[in-house]
């Protein structure tokens, strides 16, 4: 894929980032800080950076950071037709295809498969600025509320609602 805007697609909303998390935490040191766009297509896109600090071998981001940023992405995809229903990773089936660098942009997208009552699933996909498909994964989940997840409450943890001024962005880069 070469570097020119391609096809543009609207963002409906930004997710909110929480504190802790590893993938999207504000306040955590090592966490990615990946923002997370709620698409018109009814995916779920992000633009992020790993760091040094995430890697494996040099040069290269360590597979289960990979794997995490993948398991959000179509975790996250869940709160787009259900906001308030948290997902537990039941199975994950993933692809490394090439090597993930870090202190570059990356581009990832995921969607639902599947939705019932207590399960639900999805694909995701993570690119590089070329556009190449670093890692796929297919994730399963059963739902769960966030009481039986864990001590916590939703609104103490997910309490970073950010307008950054994205509207849009050119989905050449996320095409799943």
């Amino acid at each position: 894929m070469n570097e020119s805007i391609g096809e543009i697609m609207k963002v409906l909303k930004r997710q909110r980032n929480s504190k802790n998390c590893i993938i999207c935490g504000l306040d955590n040191d090592v966490s990615t800080k990946a923002p997370f766009y709620e698409m018109e297509n009814g995916t779920i896109a992000t633009i992020f950076k790993y760091q040094w600090k995430h890697q494996s071998y040099p040069q290269r981001v360590h597979g289960g950071l990979i794997t995490a940023m993948l398991d959000e992405l179509i975790g996250r995809a869940l709160w787009i037709v259900e906001p308030s229903v948290y997902g537990v990773t039941t199975t994950i089936n993933i692809k490394f295809r090439k090597p993930v660098p870090y202190d570059e942009l990356i581009y990832g997208v995921g969607k639902l498969t599947k939705n019932t009552k207590m399960f639900f699933g999805g694909i995701g996909k993570i690119f590089n600025s070329q556009g190449e498909v670093l890692a796929e994964a297919e994730i399963n989940y059963i739902k769960q509320a966030t009481s039986k997840i864990g001590d916590i409450k939703e609104e103490d943890e997910m309490v970073y609602d950010i307008d950054d001024g994205v509207k849009e962005l050119d989905i050449d880069k996320f095409r799943i």
